[in-house]
């Protein structure tokens, strides 16, 4: 089990998504028409044309009706096209068939952020006390540095080798995370004064990079009482409130900044990005849609 930790943790986890459905592939004998329909689908999804991939994972789902593999397909093509109600049930619908699978668990995870919400939310639907699912849920916490939402996973888990071992990695992990940090902010007391304008720029800068989204928040608002008329404090404060699950206020907070907006093509494409990740967040598929369409024009 630990050298599954560690092969995890040093491996990219989407590309051994791949690798593990195309070993799944090669296991298991299916039609011609299955297989062109297959990889057909997965040709059309990696040029980003989702509803035509959606298309013909369904006729394969009909082919065959009770295989996982097209169900975790179906979920992640949903997903990209923004469709997440969908995609999340394909997501369920493929754990339940295998619990233990450890990419099932990771697109299910992030369908679930990606509309504001955890796996708390759908304990009832899942296998959720299989003790590798938990198991692969810290992993996935882990990798994803939700350092927090890790360790609580291990501590649901009885006293093992795998438990230990990755909650010595992970509180390794927050010590680490908390002494960059520090020392980021000590490289910013030693230097020259700045003035204020230039001090909240570099420290929200610092906390973007070090993923500190309370403290970039606190700091956002200080600075925004300061500096009203600054978009760059709003898009930090929608940032922010973002990852801390927070997706209407986000939007409340990004749409103001656009008030402010002026020439600045770089941060318009930040705040359509957020703008669009809390709309996604909200369930409001079209607004979303529209806001990820001006960053594909440029607009």
């Amino acid at each position: 089990m630990l050298l599954l930790v560690f092969a995890f943790l040093c491996i990219p986890i989407v590309n051994n998504a791949q690798e593990e459905e195309s070993a799944e592939l090669s296991l298991i004998e299916y039609t011609d028409e299955f297989q062109e329909l297959f990889f057909e689908a997965l040709k059309q999804k990696g040029i980003e044309n989702y509803d035509k991939a959606i298309n013909l994972l369904l006729k394969c789902k009909q082919l065959s009706p009770d295989n996982s593999v097209v169900d975790h397909e179906l979920a992640k093509a949903y997903g990209l096209n923004n469709e997440l109600v969908l995609a999340e049930q394909y997501a369920i619908t493929a754990l339940n068939v295998e619990p233990v699978n450890l990419w099932y668990l990771y697109t299910l995870v992030e369908i679930l952020q990606k509309q504001g919400s955890g796996l708390d939310a759908i304990r009832d639907k899942i296998p959720y006390d299989t003790v590798q699912l938990k198991e692969n849920l810290a992993l996935i916490y882990f990798q994803k540095k939700e350092y927090e939402n890790a360790l609580d996973i291990t501590k649901q888990l009885r006293s093992s080798s795998f438990a230990n071992e990755l909650a010595l990695k992970i509180r390794d992990s927050i010590s680490l995370r908390l002494k960059q940090t520090e020392a980021k902010e000590k490289e910013v007391e030693v230097k020259e004064p700045m003035d204020p304008l230039s001090m909240y720029n570099k420290q929200i800068m610092t906390l973007i990079d070090t993923e500190n989204f309370e403290k970039l928040f606190q700091v956002s608002e200080e600075a925004l009482e300061m500096y009203p008329s600054q978009p760059y404090y709003y898009y930090a404060a929608g940032l922010a409130l973002n990852k801390l699950s927070k997706p209407k206020k986000a939007v409340d907070m990004l749409q103001m900044g656009l008030d402010y907006l002026l020439d600045d093509y770089e941060l318009s494409q930040k705040i359509y990005k957020e703008l669009a990740n809390g709309y996604t967040a909200m369930g409001d598929t079209t607004k979303a849609a529209m806001y990820l369409s001006k960053i594909k024009n440029g607009s």
